[in-house]
């Protein structure tokens, strides 16, 4: 495995992210896998800090199903807002495609995942990495250079209205700007869906009360009007902020074990595997 720590920022002055790779290695003993479509995760934390249990155990389930992955931990909490994390996202995939021969990286095969605000930072990049060309020119790219192969969202935050978390949007725009119209339309992602949003996978619990369920159903309206190939699950119980909701992503107290959504990473495994096979090389 090839592991490295990249800082990830827009520009000298700017916060400084970091992202965590966990790559496969060249091996002659390996027949197939030599490139490998990489899966680049965001964890989730309110866009306050970023989710230990949202992020390395569930990056080595993802290398271990044959994928290379990398995990962001972008900058965020008091002082920082956007568009910080969403550059430093954008910056993390100019990053990527620029080692993708060096790294093995299929660089058409890049699907962003996210969970919570994680997946708000992932889909904005998947609704607005044709729209915002002015705003990857600050990290010298273009939006061919930014643009997700394919969405993984996991319990998302997806709307600034009626059913928006405002612990997310408070941490995203900071209080000040929490009354802007302008701003909150711009963050309410349903709206912004165009047939140019890569293929999505959603799942949610009807019982989150942090984020309620209706920010994944808003946002698979959107993708379905829009004839976006989309695959939704949707589980009966579970609290928020599950992760793979096994003893892996377990919290303090048995926190986050939900033996009736442990199957949602099965379901992307094969949802992963139809369209980013990682031995598709050998093909």
């Amino acid at each position: 495995m090839i592991h490295q720590v990249i800082p990830v920022s827009a520009g000298v002055g700017e916060p400084e992210g970091k992202l965590y790779t966990y790559l496969w290695d060249a091996s002659e003993e390996l027949e197939l896998g030599k490139t490998r479509p990489l899966i680049l995760m965001c964890p989730g934390g309110a866009y306050k800090r970023t989710s230990d249990r949202e992020a390395e155990p569930m990056a080595l389930t993802f290398m271990a199903m044959g994928y290379h992955v990398a995990v962001l931990r972008y900058s965020c909490g008091e002082g920082i807002h956007y568009p910080t994390a969403l550059l430093q996202l954008a910056k993390s995939m100019k990053i990527i495609r620029e080692h993708a021969e060096e790294w093995g990286v299929r660089k058409d095969k890049i699907i962003v995942q996210g969970c919570s605000a994680g997946g708000h930072l992932a889909a904005s990049l998947g609704v607005f990495w044709k729209k915002k060309e002015n705003l990857w020119r600050m990290i010298g790219a273009d939006a061919e250079t930014v643009k997700p192969d394919g969405l993984l969202l996991s319990y998302s935050v997806i709307t600034a209205g009626e059913f928006a978390n405002h612990s997310s949007m408070e941490g995203l725009l900071g209080e000040n700007l929490l009354n802007c119209e302008r701003l909150l339309e711009e963050q309410s992602l349903e709206k912004h869906v165009s047939e140019d949003v890569p293929v999505t996978f959603l799942w949610h619990t009807l019982t989150d009360e942090a984020v309620p369920v209706q920010n994944s159903l808003l946002f698979l309206s959107a993708l379905c009007s829009a004839h976006v190939p989309t695959e939704f699950h949707l589980y009966p119980e579970g609290k928020h902020g599950l992760g793979l909701a096994n003893r892996l992503t377990m919290g303090p107290g048995g926190r986050g074990i939900e033996e009736g959504c442990e199957s949602w990473i099965d379901l992307a495994k094969t949802w992963l595997s139809r369209y980013f096979p990682w031995d598709g090389d050998a093909q």
